[in-house]
C-alpha cells in the first residue's frame, strides 16, 4: 500500500509540474499578432488581434490589390510632382515620367515606393483623394471594421489604422486573385524603364524561410515594424500579421511552424449524393461539389457535428441551391456548404434530344 501511494504522489507532482498542454502557443514579441489558415480564416493564433494600430506600408496591400482589379495595369500613369516628392521609400520616379500599371504596383510590393502609391492612385482614382475613397470602400464591403485609410502608401497619421486581423482579412481576400500571387510571390522583378531589377524587401521569401509565398514589410519610426506574410505547407495556407514588431522575421517563421505542427486541413465533409429531411418522412435529393475541409488539430474532428438545412426559397443561378451542410465545433458554426438540386436525365429524354440535335444540323447542311 506504502508503494502505491508514493507512485500516486509521484504521478500528481509530475502532472503538476509538467502539464499536457499540447502544442503551446507560439511566444511572439509583436504588440498585435495574428494567424489565420486562408481558405476558412479560421484564427489558429491571435494577440490583440483587433486593436487598431498604425501600420505604415502594409497599406500598400490594399493599394495593389484596387490596381490589380481596376483593369488598368496595362495603361501608362504619368508621375506627378505630388507623387514624385512623396516622402519615404521610393522607387525613384521622375516627374513626367511614365511607366506602367502594373510596373509601378510591382515597384509598389516589392520595393515599397510610396512615390509609386501616389502615381497609382492618381492614375486609377483620378486622384489621391479618389483612390483613398475606394480603399475604404473596399474595406467596409471586406468587413475590416477596425480599419480606415487616409492615403495609399502608410505614412503615418491619426486617422490611418487598421488591425492584425483586417489586415488578414485583406490579405485573404488578395491571395485569392492570381495576378497578385504573382506579385506577392516574386523575388525580383525588372521594369523596361530601368536598368536594373527591384529585389523584393521580405527576407522570409527571398531568403529565410521556405514555405514563405508573399507577403508586404513596413516600417516608420512612430509605428515600428509591421509585417503580412504568407505560406504554404502540406496542403494548408496561411497568413500571418504583426503590428509593432522588433523581431517580425523570426515571429512569423516561429509561428508559421507553430501552425503547421498543430493543424492539418481534414475533410469534415465529403462530396456526392446527399439526402436533406425536409419532414418525418419527407427528403429531397441533393448534391454536394466538392470536400469540406478545415484545419484542425488533434481531437477536433471527433466532436464535430453536423446539420442539414434546407432552403426555403432556392437561391438560382448556373445551378439551383436547395440547401447547406452546416458544421459545428464546440457549438460554434465554423462553416457550410452548398447543396446543389441534383439533375436527373432519363436515358429516353437523352436519346430523344441527341436524335433532334442530328436532326437539326442535317437540316441546316441542307
Amino acid at each position: 500500500m506504502r508503494f502505491i501511494a508514493i507512485t500516486l504522489i509521484t504521478l500528481i507532482i509530475s502532472t503538476l509540474a509538467f502539464p499536457l498542454i499540447g502544442h503551446a502557443n507560439p511566444s511572439v514579441s509583436a504588440n498585435n499578432a495574428v494567424l489565420i489558415e486562408q481558405s476558412t480564416g479560421r484564427i489558429l493564433f491571435e494577440k490583440n488581434a483587433h486593436e487598431k494600430q498604425n501600420i505604415a506600408s502594409i497599406t500598400k496591400i490594399m493599394t495593389a490589390i484596387i490596381a490589380i482589379e481596376s483593369g488598368k495595369m496595362d495603361e501608362m500613369a504619368t508621375a506627378s510632382r505630388n507623387a514624385v516628392y512623396t516622402e519615404g521609400s521610393s522607387i525613384y520616379l521622375k516627374e513626367g515620367e511614365k511607366m506602367l500599371v502594373e510596373d509601378l504596383v510591382y515597384g509598389l510590393m516589392l520595393r515599397s515606393g510610396n512615390d509609386a502609391a501616389v502615381a497609382i492612385a492618381e492614375h486609377v482614382g483620378g486622384s489621391e483623394e479618389g483612390f483613398v475613397y475606394l480603399m475604404n470602400e473596399k474595406a467596409k464591403w471586406l468587413g475590416m471594421t477596425n480599419s480606415h485609410f487616409d492615403n495609399p502608401h502608410g505614412l503615418d497619421s491619426q486617422t490611418h489604422y487598421s488591425s492584425a486581423y483586417d489586415m488578414a482579412l485583406l490579405m485573404r481576400y488578395a491571395m485569392e486573385n492570381n495576378e497578385f500571387q504573382k506579385i506577392t510571390g516574386a523575388k525580383s522583378y525588372k521594369s523596361d524603364k530601368r536598368e536594373y531589377s527591384w529585389r523584393n524587401k521580405n527576407k522570409l521569401l527571398t531568403a529565410l524561410y521556405k514555405y514563405c509565398t508573399g507577403g508586404k514589410t513596413g516600417f516608420t519610426k512612430q509605428t515600428g515594424r509591421t509585417l503580412v506574410s504568407t505560406a504554404s505547407k502540406d496542403g494548408m495556407n496561411l497568413i500571418a500579421v504583426t503590428l509593432d514588431d522588433p523581431d517580425d522575421w523570426r515571429d512569423h517563421m516561429n509561428m508559421f511552424e507553430w501552425g503547421f505542427d498543430t493543424y492539418k486541413m481534414e475533410p469534415i465533409g465529403e462530396k456526392g449524393m446527399i439526402d436533406i429531411p425536409i419532414g418525418p418522412e419527407e427528403k429531397i435529393e441533393g448534391h454536394i461539389h466538392n470536400d469540406a475541409l478545415f484545419p484542425l488539430k488533434d481531437g477536433e474532428k471527433e466532436i464535430i457535428k453536423t446539420e442539414l438545412v434546407p432552403l426555403e426559397h432556392s437561391f438560382p443561378g448556373k445551378e439551383l441551391i436547395i440547401g447547406k451542410q452546416v458544421f459545428y465545433l464546440n457549438n460554434q458554426e465554423i462553416m457550410e456548404v452548398a447543396i446543389f438540386q441534383e439533375k436527373k436525365q432519363k436515358s429516353e429524354n437523352t436519346f430523344f434530344s441527341n436524335i433532334i440535335s442530328l436532326f437539326r444540323q442535317v437540316f441546316r447542311m441542307g
